[in-house]
């Protein structure tokens, strides 16, 4: 377990390090081609956009061919689709390269986590699941820090060197054992879940910090670039929340496991709440900073309750592991693309205001559902479970 769990922190942490490498650029690209808030956020919206149209598919793969070969394909192309972007020079071949990313990502982690959580004993799920995500954002905690290296070497030198230097997982990832393919299963399974009032409630939860950070991470970078920081300082912005985050989601994994995930979703839509609420007022960098930092945590704390929460569930309902790990791509892109390119749209036509103040409100009507929590009644289906099916997955 602890190499099949190294080896799929590793896959994550390589896609997010890439998903997130964009962020301290992305006022250096606004700004050389013109994009605006607008173009920024369609830019920044490309990768989820790519997930979401590879999560079927790759679910299809996992389910058809295995979860090993599933990563092995998604992590090659989320290498060469990196060096593509890398040699764009244009908005349309950027949008396209980081499109072709999101969908090579998507086999990744449904290739990845399912692999994880197939072996994994039901009663520690939480646990893995939240020690894998810390692992993802530790890869968004490097990213930042590669785009601003990128800033100073070169965008095609930095991000080709480290494409390459990843393509030597694939090799690690080929020499480990997995399970072998299921039997194959359609899609009815999958579509019958999403009318599954429970399942879209956890869908909700992992749909809604996607939106919170898709909005943030278009925002946040343009304004601390207009109040004066340079690329490596937004990196660093960005690495400290990571940082912070990443703990924070190996907590969260613990206490999903013992309390269940009401609790601490509760927690994370009240911090959400606080943090939009104030994300649109500092007109100092060293004031917006902070709230970047706690918005990365507040926002996080969803990520690993909600995945726990929707890989029970689909369980529960007999889904295969590669249709469970495509759930949480279906959740998780939208959301992503709907906040990148919504928020910068709706900010660049009104005031950045507007969507932080929509996303408190967002949050605000989500706690007041969450009362008398249908959680609950998901709450024992690990215990339930875990004895007789370890082959279920979510990532």
């Amino acid at each position: 377990m602890r190499r099949l769990l190294f080896i799929t922190s590793a896959v994550v942490f390589v896609d997010t390090l890439f998903f997130a490498a964009l962020t301290p650029l992305l006022p250096h690209y606004a700004h050389t081609l013109g994009l605006g808030k607008t173009g920024a956020g369609v830019l920044a919206a490309a990768y989820p956009a790519g997930a979401f149209a590879g999560a079927i598919p790759s679910g299809l793969v996992a389910a058809r061919a295995g979860v090993k070969p599933t990563v092995l394909v998604g992590l090659t192309l989320v290498s060469i689709c990196t060096i593509l972007f890398a040699l764009a020079g244009t908005g349309w071949e950027l949008d396209l390269a980081r499109f072709a990313q999101g969908v090579a990502s998507a086999f990744a982690w449904t290739g990845a986590i399912g692999w994880l959580v197939a072996a994994a004993p039901a009663t520690r799920r939480g646990l893995l699941i939240g020690r894998a995500f810390a692992a993802a954002v530790v890869g968004a905690l490097f990213g930042p820090v590669i785009g601003g290296i990128a800033s100073f070497a070169g965008i095609g030198w930095t991000f080709g060197a480290v494409a390459v230097a990843s393509l030597g997982l694939v090799a690690c990832a080929a020499a480990t054992p997995a399970p072998r393919p299921m039997e194959r299963q359609g899609l009815s399974p999958l579509m019958q879940a999403l009318r599954d009032r429970r399942v879209l409630a956890a869908f909700w939860f992992v749909f809604l910090p996607a939106l919170l950070f898709g909005v943030l991470t278009v925002l946040a970078p343009l304004r601390l670039s207009v109040l004066g920081l340079g690329a490596v300082a937004i990196g660093a912005v960005f690495l400290c929340s990571a940082a912070f985050e990443a703990a924070n989601n190996v907590l969260v994994g613990h206490l999903s496991d013992r309390l269940g995930p009401a609790r601490p979703i509760a927690f994370g839509l009240v911090g959400s709440v606080a943090i939009a609420l104030l994300l649109p007022w500092p007109s100092e960098a060293f004031l917006l900073a902070p709230l970047v930092v706690c918005g990365g945590i507040a926002f996080g704390t969803f990520f690993t309750p909600g995945m726990t929460l929707l890989t029970n569930l689909a369980e529960e309902r007999g889904l295969q592991y590669g249709w469970a790990s495509a759930l949480i791509n279906l959740a998780w892109a939208p959301g992503q693309a709907l906040g990148a390119s919504g928020g910068g749209a709706l900010a660049h036509a009104t005031a950045d205001a507007v969507p932080y103040l929509a996303l408190a409100g967002i949050c605000s009507v989500s706690l007041w559902r969450l009362r008398g929590s249908i959680f609950s009644t998901t709450q024992s289906a690990p215990a339930s479970s875990g004895s007789s099916s370890h082959t279920t997955a979510v990532g």
